[in-house]
């Protein structure tokens, strides 16, 4: 319920029972509250180097603090991607550059260089651990659109697929892909579902690659598994119109299907 006021809350012997300023009143065993997120950066004296406590760390590509040539960051204080696995890839990009610039070796810090943690601006994987699962990777329509890309989104039942009959019975679930239409690439994928957490990967992959979706059509998912969605995906969207010399594969393809 979007745009909603929770004007009271209460627990009595069967839960927690919500009261809304539209007059609903919602039974739950639990609530969650996701009220966001400061940095611990309060207590380890960043005030004494010129930057203020209890802030977020600005950095540049490279994990540099703007200013220092010997302070780094990396991690949820940074305030990019504020991801377990993030943090991880921003600590791989810094400690390799801390160590070509201490050795005076080159430093590759255009995007995706080896001393860079360009994927934190477009290229974030994420999963909600939630029953079903919901597992996206890179830029959602709306944030592509506020990005200014021109695209074309297509979305797909993965329940559809043979694969997804072989791992639940009556398995529901669902599948969009957002494409830059410029370039006709990925800019991102959502799935919602059982299990789509191990989707995620060629999603990822797909994107940081920038993989054609003509060629995305080539990559033959293993039958039957729930990956078949990569099939759908790419036809849904449209294969390219066959050149002279294409057009008897294309029918061959077509009376395939």
């Amino acid at each position: 319920m979007l745009e909603t006021k929770t004007t009271r809350v209460t627990r009595d012997e069967s839960g927690v029972i919500l009261e809304t300023g539209d007059g609903r009143t919602i039974s739950a065993q639990e609530v969650l509250v996701a009220a966001g997120r400061t940095p611990r950066t309060g207590d380890i004296g960043l005030d004494s180097v010129g930057l203020k406590s209890g802030a977020w760390i600005e950095t540049d590509d490279t994990m540099l603090v703007p200013g220092f040539d010997w302070l780094y960051a990396a991690g949820d204080v940074t305030n990019r991607a504020l991801l377990t696995h993030q943090g991880k890839y921003q600590a791989r990009a810094a400690g390799d550059v801390i160590a070509a610039r201490a050795a005076g070796a080159a430093v590759s810090d255009a995007p995706w260089g080896t001393h860079v943690a360009t994927a934190d601006h477009e290229a974030v994987p994420q999963v909600t651990f939630t029953d079903p699962e919901i597992a996206s990777f890179g830029l959602t329509a709306a944030a592509a659109r506020r990005n200014g890309y021109d695209i074309r989104v297509v979305d797909y039942e993965i329940g559809h697929v043979a694969g997804a009959s072989v791992r639940a019975d009556g398995y529901a679930g669902t599948a969009r892909m957002v494409v830059d239409e410029k370039r006709k690439v990925v800019l991102g994928m959502t799935f919602v579902g059982p299990d789509v957490s191990e989707l995620l990967q060629a999603a990822t992959i797909a994107v940081v690659a920038e993989v054609p979706v003509d060629r995305l059509w080539h990559a033959v998912p293993a039958y039957p598994t729930v990956n078949e969605v990569w099939l759908r995906l790419p036809e849904g969207y449209g294969r390219p119109s066959p050149s002279a010399s294409d057009e008897p594969r294309e029918i061959l393809r077509t009376g395939r299907l």
